[in-house]
């Protein structure tokens, strides 16, 4: 029985394999560590590895996933009534706190995306994800050009405060925290632009809309004459 609950209590493999990773990116080079390494560390064999995540960065998408759990599980109604800057701003300030164990894996993982064009796209692509549902989790909306516009703007927004806060040693925050208020104000003006521009373009949009499936009358069809035929058919 005791062996059975302690079986219990292990980590299942998936989870190992994430904090393997995260625990080794937070010890080197994000392009010194290999799959082996990770795999050593976990305490699961490659073939294990591979029925979990087909790469390093697979892994970190699971990472990322782990995260937006934990913000999305904390997230409330208490502040329904506040300006949707204050709520964005609250959710991305749990997500720090969320992210601050592995703040030295994930400034390991930065600084490799700079010099990386590939993983860079796919970190955006990851990142992009992960926004979408924080934007949802401020009940702001995500859909549409505006909604797309918002999320990678964010995206960049936090990108910007991310390189503040691996600097920032103060346990308040301070720094980082002004910098997000700055950007998502900065933000929120490019949102209210983008909104006019498509209030302007609706009616116009609309008129194409209607021009290209305006019911056009079928063509004639032409009356066959025998002075058509070719001579000889």
């Amino acid at each position: 029985m005791a062996r059975a609950a302690k079986t219990e209590d292990k980590p299942d493999p998936r989870a190992r394999i994430v904090d393997a990773l995260m625990a080794l990116a937070g010890e080197r080079l994000w392009e010194e560590i290999s799959i082996s390494d990770v795999c050593h560390r976990a305490g699961v064999t490659l073939a294990e590895f591979r029925d979990f995540f087909p790469s390093k960065g697979a892994v970190l998408t699971g990472f990322s996933r782990r995260i937006d759990h934990i913000v999305l599980e904390g997230s409330s109604d208490d502040l329904a009534g506040e300006p949707a800057k204050d709520r964005l701003f609250d959710v991305l300030m749990r997500r720090l706190d969320a992210m601050a164990p592995y703040k030295s894996a994930l400034e390991s993982v930065a600084r490799w995306a700079r010099n990386d064009a590939a993983g860079a796209l796919a970190l955006n692509q990851m990142a992009v994800n992960s926004m979408r549902f924080m934007l949802e989790a401020a009940h702001l909306d995500t859909e549409g050009p505006v909604g797309a516009l918002k999320t990678q703007g964010l995206v960049l927004a936090w990108l910007r405060v991310l390189d503040v806060w691996f600097r920032d040693d103060d346990p308040d925050m301070s720094r980082t925290m002004a910098k997000l208020d700055r950007e998502l104000a900065r933000g929120g003006d490019w949102v209210k632009r983008a909104e006019r521009v498509q209030e302007l373009a609706r009616p116009l949009h609309n008129l194409f809309v209607a021009l290209l499936t305006q019911r056009r009358p079928p063509p004639r069809r032409r009356v066959r004459d025998d002075r058509d035929e070719p001579i000889g058919v």
